[in-house]
């Protein structure tokens, strides 16, 4: 089964939890902090794998999650850290925001890509021992992992693609001038997803092809398969347009080409400026009014004309050649260029949402934050050390300053977590 589009989930590991703990041992008195740090949350990585031709793998598995760091223990032991989750995608997909719609990657020249970070572990109570505070009570908690939903779209790596209306024998040609093997038959759509072919043209001379199936009349809009595919022709450094020229199906090939070409132009506008060749097959059949006609509209058109014969094999190595030296004097294949910075694991980590909100109802303030509800589940509050450090994080998270504002006054009550705090200037 081809898939080319496919949706998925993804949440990097929470780091581990600092750890709040004070050594024991006989006849050691005061043997101050020995709580360890919380392990590294797993990250997220995507890994371009050249053996992967689809993306149906991820039609049975949507959600990716990497595990959480450990926390932290006694003894000052950290936690370990979480292992990688990796995503292997064929070369050439193209991952998006889903949100967005924006570009985040094109794996196609990247081996890997960290697409979601690991939160940091936390630190634990050893950290905050000083001289006037020799045994804290409290500890930092590890950051939360990064979720989000990504767009993954396969656009095949090729240099050449093969382009026509369906029966005029672009399965046969793929099949004689490559090692691809396509399914060949006399009906249309007999080709229900792209072929990939290596063309040899001498040694250590060769490039890429891709059959694309399913181009007819309204392509562009949906019709057939074309629609499903034209994404792959946009990667292609040129274009084969392949055409019947004994028409055999009853339709004029000169007519076909504008068909197609007009199908091209509608789905992309860049698309229809790529580099064509004109390549009459089946010429064994053809008269020489039909050959006649269309080298006229190839040199009306100034696209250079091929006569070959897919089933003879006759006319195949001009056109090798004559595509070999065309290509090198084009640009390499296309590469789509991200919508965000250079380190987008780390500009997406550090819009994690760790501001607040605060509503007043009836002279009570209620602070919404989730940073902060994970600085309370760490904080002994019934410790006059762990309280003032709380505060502290209140005055630097700003949320002192925005309550002050707001108009709180002296012993008006502050409910964080739906623990009630009575407010005091002095914080």
């Amino acid at each position: 089964m081809f898939v080319d589009v496919a949706e998925i989930r993804i949440k990097s590991g929470s780091g581990g939890n600092g750890a709040v703990s004070f050594h024991r041992e006989k006849y050691v008195s005061a043997g101050g902090p020995d709580g360890g740090d919380g392990g590294k949350g797993g990250d997220v990585i995507l890994k371009a794998d050249p053996h992967l031709n689809t993306l149906v793998d991820f039609r049975y598995r949507v959600l990716y999650v990497a595990k959480d760091g450990e926390n932290g223990g006694r003894n000052n032991c950290s936690g370990k850290s979480a292992p990688d989750t990796v995503i292997r995608v064929p070369s050439g997909t193209i991952v998006k925001d889903k949100e967005t719609g924006n570009i985040i990657v094109d794996m196609s020249q990247k081996e890997s890509f960290v697409i979601a970070s690991g939160g940091r572990g936390g630190r634990g109570n050893q950290h905050f021992a000083t001289s006037s505070r020799q045994a804290p009570q409290f500890a930092i908690p590890g950051e939360d992992g990064v979720s989000m939903e990504l767009i993954l779209e396969l656009k095949l790596l090729a240099d050449v693609g093969l382009i026509g209306l369906p029966n005029v024998g672009k399965s046969t040609l793929i099949s004689v001038i490559s090692n691809a093997r396509p399914k060949i038959a006399n009906y249309h759509f007999t080709t229900l997803q792209p072929n990939l072919g290596v063309v040899s043209v001498g040694e250590g001379e060769s490039f890429v092809v891709a059959d694309i199936p399913g181009l007819i009349e309204g392509a562009s809009a949906g019709v057939g398969l074309g629609h499903a595919f034209l994404r792959h022709v946009e990667r292609c450094r040129m274009l084969w347009h392949v055409v019947d020229a004994a028409a055999l199906e009853g339709e004029n090939a000169v007519q076909g080409i504008e068909v197609i070409n007009k199908e091209l132009a509608c789905f992309s506008e860049e698309l229809a400026q790529k580099p064509q060749v004109l390549v009459a097959n089946k010429l064994d059949l053809a008269s020489k009014d039909q050959v006649r006609e269309l080298e006229d509209y190839a040199k009306c058109t100034k696209v250079q004309f091929f006569g070959v014969s897919a089933l003879e094999r006759s006319g195949l190595d001009s056109l090798k050649k004559a595509t070999l030296r065309k290509l090198e004097e084009l640009p390499p294949i296309k590469v789509f260029e991200s919508d965000f910075d250079d380190d987008f694991a780390k500009s997406r980590r550090e819009g994690i949402d760790n501001g607040f909100e605060i509503e007043v109802e009836d002279g009570v303030f209620r602070v919404k934050s989730k940073l902060l509800l994970r600085i309370l589940k760490s904080v002994d509050l019934f410790d006059c050390g762990a309280l003032l450090y709380f505060q502290k994080m209140l005055v630097k998270m700003g949320v002192d300053a925005q309550l002050r504002a707001l108009g709180i006054k002296e012993k008006d009550v502050v409910i964080i977590d739906g623990i009630d705090f009575d407010f005091e200037y002095t914080m």
